[in-house]
């Protein structure tokens, strides 16, 4: 009866504030589709709704996990699908809302998280980092999965050690195994409303911009500084995403504020691109621009939400 509405899109597009307009219309409830916002103490940087956002309606997959704690998008599909099915319990409709493309597929489609992993191979490569540094990790990486290792930054250790262990597991790349994955899309359960936002590139990149100068001017710097006082190491998978990395640069001295923030928008730009790419070829997403059908989308959504209530009556 309640379908599952997912809203996608680039960063800074608006998806936050269009889910929590739709969860209020509607009587729906959010479950956060970010790998970053589901960590404690990583507010700024992360781009989490405000205090206020978070009252006006259910929040969920925000602020639960200590920034040491690995989180996977196993993890995620677990904890998504219970709260999914709990949400609909409560008569409400789960919406989800982020730019974690893999996230989001593990939401769609049969991906096989059966294969946990190996502590063993985990903790040799921990150690070996620790003998000889991100650089000669990233370059045995590049060594065996040349194609992974190019996407991922050397400062990456956790992805880089995952790639590396699931070579040594399966005997395949983790480039071959995503390659097959993401060219595959399976028609959507009719319970599935898969909504994308868009804008053209400049209204999407300044927005972008405009948001990262309001994130150093909300304290960027000085929660990185605080999570790093307090023991944090910069290794971590969530200190290393965009925003944490580049604060942490400025902290070190190796750049200046100004220089700080270019790299913050330039990179954010970037990734913004890569959002882009990785959701335009899944060709379920019913698209929406912010620019041109700003009224719109709220309405579509809700319409649809109710011809397939209809249906199922």
């Amino acid at each position: 009866m309640y379908p599952l509405i997912i809203i996608i899109g680039p960063t800074g597009v608006g998806k936050s504030s269009l889910g929590i307009e739709l969860a209020r219309e509607i009587g729906g409830e959010i479950i956060s589709g970010d790998s970053v916002q589901v960590y404690q103490k990583l507010d700024i940087g992360s781009a989490k709704p405000t205090a206020e956002e978070l009252k006006l309606v259910p929040h969920h997959c925000i602020d639960f996990l200590d920034p040491a704690e690995p989180f996977t998008a196993a993890q995620f599909k677990l904890t998504a699908t219970s709260l999914i099915r709990e949400i609909r319990s409560r008569g409400h409709f789960p919406i989800v809302v982020g730019g974690t493309g893999l996230y989001i597929r593990s939401l769609l489609d049969p991906y096989d998280f059966s294969q946990h992993g190996s502590e063993e191979i985990r903790s040799k490569w921990k150690e070996y980092v620790v003998l000889y540094g991100n650089l000669s990790l990233h370059e045995e990486l590049q060594k065996l999965d040349p194609e992974t290792a190019r996407q991922l930054h050397p400062n990456d250790v956790f992805r880089i050690i995952r790639a590396l262990e699931v070579l040594e597991l399966t005997g395949e790349t983790l480039s071959s195994q995503r390659q097959f994955r993401d060219n595959e899309y399976q028609p959507l359960d009719p319970s599935i409303v898969y909504i994308g936002l868009t804008a053209p590139r400049e209204v999407i990149y300044e927005r972008i911009n405009q948001r990262c100068v309001a994130m150093l001017s909300q304290g960027l710097i000085e929660e990185t500084l605080s999570l790093l006082k307090s023991g944090y190491d910069s290794t971590l998978k969530p200190l290393q995403s965009i925003g944490y990395r580049h604060a942490h640069w400025y902290i070190k001295g190796l750049i200046t504020q100004p220089e700080m923030l270019r790299l913050l928008q330039r990179d954010t730009r970037h990734f913004a691109k890569r959002q882009l790419t990785w959701f335009r070829r899944d060709p379920r997403v019913r698209w929406y621009d912010i620019e041109t059908e700003p009224y719109e989308i709220l309405n579509s959504i809700i319409e649809t939400c109710r011809a397939y209530q209809t249906r199922v009556e």
